[in-house]
């Protein structure tokens, strides 16, 4: 069994959060580290949890009434349309999830891989000139 890698900082940012928001920041990490043995953790933007495995995956930024899971890859295939914030977006879409919402664990964990596998083809940029 792989070590997953994760920053004790970015456990610090989830507590932080509300109980309802804690708990959807702690199931979006345990879903992005279950896509890739490999995912990594870090801080950016001075507090902002972000996952990586050769090239940004996802962030975490808790708000005032849900959590934003932003997706760095905007050519990552969403069949379920989990992916509700940023459509068109050049870089990063979103998924927000507020209180009482219920993940789709299955469609954001195949989200991940995609991501992760393009990141790993050289990123969405390089993937995307080849489409």
């Amino acid at each position: 069994m792989s070590t997953v890698h994760t920053d004790p900082r970015i456990d610090q940012y989830i507590h932080t959060l509300p109980d309802w928001q804690q708990d959807i920041c702690r199931k979006v990490r345990e879903l992005v580290h279950a896509a890739d043995p490999e995912v990594t953790e870090t801080i950016k933007r001075s507090k902002q949890p972000y996952f990586i495995l050769k090239g940004n995956i996802c962030a975490l930024l808790g708000t005032k009434d849900h959590v934003n899971v932003f997706i760095y890859d905007p050519i990552a295939p969403d069949p379920e349309g989990i992916i509700n914030q940023g459509h068109g977006n050049v870089t990063a879409q979103a998924i927000q999830i507020y209180q009482g919402d219920t993940i789709n664990e299955r469609a954001l964990l195949n989200l991940f891989k995609a991501v992760i596998a393009n990141n790993r083809a050289g990123g969405w940029r390089k993937v995307g000139e080849n489409l």
